[in-house]
């Protein structure tokens, strides 16, 4: 009688048969994601209405940071904590011709002069905390003026700077009469 033939049975890959499968993946993914970068988006151009929340979430901010914006508010610096250099904030800039104001101890509203930085006028210098506070001011443009909050809220805008310090003195009183109900 006669031996029955063997059926010899391929139970996996070769390793050059996977090795070309690793390479055509390779070579599929280089050339549809070559461009793409996933998980990093551009913070969009510094304005008033987003100025804190672009520096808050920024690769500069850890506990403190300080922004500081000269020749017109064309070139913003960035610096991380109080004692480190300042550094060129590389990103979109939209804050041209800003005019700072606070409010004195009489509720009289006064604009913010600063000194100089490399021989050029300073036009904006703001805080940000890590507690989520920055520095309470009003700033100005041709568009309109803009309250921005110390704390809690998003900034506002308005018609004038007068109208932004009537609102900027309604929350403070607002803030203050909140303990007389207790």
């Amino acid at each position: 009688m006669s031996k029955p033939k063997e059926c010899t049975l391929r139970k996996g890959f070769s390793l050059v048969e996977l090795l070309i499968v690793i390479m055509i993946i390779s070579l599929v993914y280089y050339l549809g994601f070559s461009g793409v970068e996933l998980g990093k988006q551009k913070p969009k151009a510094l304005t008033p209405m987003n100025l804190k929340e672009n520096i808050v979430n920024s690769e500069f901010f850890a506990d403190h940071a300080t922004l500081m914006c000269i020749d017109k508010c064309q070139q913003c610096y960035l610096r991380k904590g109080v004692t480190s250099a300042f550094e060129v904030y590389s990103h979109k800039i939209d804050l041209s011709n800003i005019k700072a104001y606070t409010i004195d101890g009489s509720n009289a509203l006064r604009r913010i002069e600063y000194e100089r930085y490399n021989d050029k006028k300073i036009c904006l210098v703001m805080d940000f905390y890590t507690n989520g506070s920055s520095t309470q001011m009003i700033l100005e443009n041709e568009d309109g003026a803009y309250f921005l909050p110390a704390f809690f809220g998003e900034p506002k805008k308005f018609d004038s700077p007068e109208d932004a310090k009537s609102y900027w003195l309604e929350q403070s009183r607002m803030l203050s009469n909140a303990g007389d109900f207790y």
